[in-house]
């Protein structure tokens, strides 16, 4: 039975394991500087931005030849630049609207830390899985601590065991020695 229980606690921890590195890398990559495109936070430099947001939403729809059903509009600094970045419209993609200018761009594909940084956090943590996914994962991994508590207590007591019976043992040797 015990060793039934230790591999199943080293299958149920690989397992585990793997979207917890996921998440683990791809979130220290927020506290590395520049690993991820668009991660550098700047101040916005207001004298700068020459569009509103309504004008800039005016040149995404523009853009794209129909309303765009925008769900967020962010004015962040690109290349030291001003732009409003419009999510929601195009799918996956999104417009660059340059706050001075008002050129509409589509924003470039990511590179290849930032594909991995945006995939394992989808995959793992976000989506129509996230909720299966995360009931399914939290209980493997509490099944393999679960596992690893009970290899350590029966591994603590049978070494107790162990180490109690030399003792025993050694008095008897020690006593029927004085005896004889």
């Amino acid at each position: 039975m015990r060793r039934l229980i230790y591999r199943l606690h080293i299958w149920l921890g690989l397992i585990a394991a793997v979207p917890l590195l996921a998440w683990a890398s791809s979130g220290l990559m927020y506290a590395w500087p520049n690993a991820v495109q668009g991660g550098k936070v700047e101040s916005i430099d207001v004298a700068r931005v020459r569009l509103s947001p309504l004008e800039a939403l005016r040149r995404a729809d523009e853009f794209s030849g129909r309303d765009l059903p925008t769900t967020a509009l962010t004015l962040v600094m690109r290349e030291g630049r001003p732009v409003y970045q419009a999510i929601g419209g195009l799918g996956a993609d999104s417009l660059l609207i340059d706050a001075q200018t008002g050129v509409v761009t589509v924003t470039p594909p990511p590179g290849l830390i930032t594909r991995y940084f945006r995939q394992a956090h989808y995959y793992f943590f976000v989506g129509t899985w996230q909720t299966p996914l995360l009931i399914l994962m939290s209980s493997l991994a509490s099944l393999s601590v679960l596992s690893g508590v009970y290899l350590n207590v029966a591994y603590w007591l049978r070494r107790r065991k162990s180490s109690d019976k030399p003792t025993t043992s050694f008095v008897r040797v020690l006593t029927s020695s004085r005896r004889g």
